[in-house]
């Protein structure tokens, strides 16, 4: 019998397709990338970060973009926000609806994830499982290996498929069973315990806060959110200054028709990037905030150049914020504002 194993590439999903594959179980991954995936800046870039980790197991992989989904989710959570803007409930059911829609087409009959009762707090309680399952309707469909032990019996286990003799009874919070297995294995090359989603990073939780209390929260607009500074100029306009020149590059390949980019003309200093282009007060704006992370004094004019990507840049001097104006326009409308 198959199972189709939903798959992150972290320490527990690896731990579950090994544990599998030592009971003789025949298993597919299926992974999901979503814009507030850490560590990957694309479905293209994630797709080989999964290959990678699932290769020394030899099963079948297929990555789907999660973003839609989850952006919906993130808009309006019908079960709520964790501690910060991650709908963990949600995503959860999800992505469990989807694994399920791909049961048929992988050959598989049930499914398989790396979760630990009690590990996370919002979506691994044990009446979040249940919860999640009923929603998703799979209840009884989802082995958790790695939690067998201590969790309900499940349909493949009541059919034979599967035998929880075979598995450990792993709860709580404490990742030391899981890396004491993983020794055990020789599973030495793992991420650390950071988490698998941005929207738990309360930095970018609360730009994301910022955007979806402006309307203005959509895939491209989560994936940028991932690098620079960001601001709202006086009337509004989102303004992303970089932090160094690989985050000035990313602005720049980043861009859309739309957008300006603003960049100093003679001195080393970030690039701005002003989304849905804005008004000429605002690209002013833009220049005088990327003058704050120059080496001139507050006040002084600074000659930049601005215009869309791929088209000719006009000039434009402004005069340079000190820090005090500039941290008086950073985008960080509160994510209570938002809830409320």
């Amino acid at each position: 019998m198959k199972a189709l194993v939903l798959f992150s590439g972290g320490l527990d999903s690896l731990l579950a397709l090994r544990l599998l594959s030592d009971a003789g179980l025949d298993a597919g991954a299926l992974s999901f990338y979503s814009a507030f995936t850490p560590g990957a800046d694309s479905l293209e870039a994630y797709r080989k970060q999964m290959e990678e980790a699932v290769s020394p197991f030899g099963v079948p992989l297929t990555v789907l973009d999660h973003s839609e989904a989850l952006l919906q989710s993130v808009k309006a959570p019908a079960h709520g926000f964790g501690k910060n803007m991650n709908p963990c409930i949600d995503c959860r059911i999800a992505m469990l609806k989807t694994a399920a829609d791909r049961l048929s087409e992988a050959g598989a009959s049930f499914l398989v994830t790396g979760e630990v009762a009690g590990q996370r707090p919002m979506s691994q309680r044990r009446q979040a499982l249940s919860l999640i399952e009923r929603e998703a309707g799979v209840e009884g469909l989802v082995f958790r290996p790695l939690s067998a032990g201590c969790l309900p019996e499940t349909i493949p286990e009541k059919k034979g498929w599967i035998d929880r003799k075979d598995f450990p009874a792993f709860q709580g919070r404490s990742r030391k069973p899981q890396m004491a297995l993983a020794e055990r294995l020789g599973i030495n090359d793992y991420p650390g315990p950071a988490g698998g989603c941005l929207l738990t990073v309360p930095e970018y939780a609360v730009r994301v806060a910022d955007a979806a209390a402006r309307g203005d929260l959509d895939v491209r607009h989560a994936e940028i959110l991932r690098l620079g500074r960001h601001f709202r100029s006086p009337s509004g306009r989102k303004i992303i200054v970089g932090k160094d020149e690989e985050e000035n590059r990313g602005l720049e390949s980043r861009a859309g028709a739309g957008d300006v980019l603003v960049e100093p003309a003679d001195l080393p200093g970030p690039t701005a990037l002003v989304l849905e282009g804005g008004s000429a007060g605002d690209v002013s704006f833009a220049a005088s905030l990327c003058g704050r992370y120059m080496k001139v004094a507050p006040g002084q004019a600074v000659r930049f150049l601005a215009g869309g990507k791929g088209k000719a840049r006009g000039d434009l001097e402004a005069p340079a914020l000190s820090a005090g104006e500039a941290a008086r326009h950073l985008a960080r409308r509160g994510m209570a504002d938002f809830r409320s």
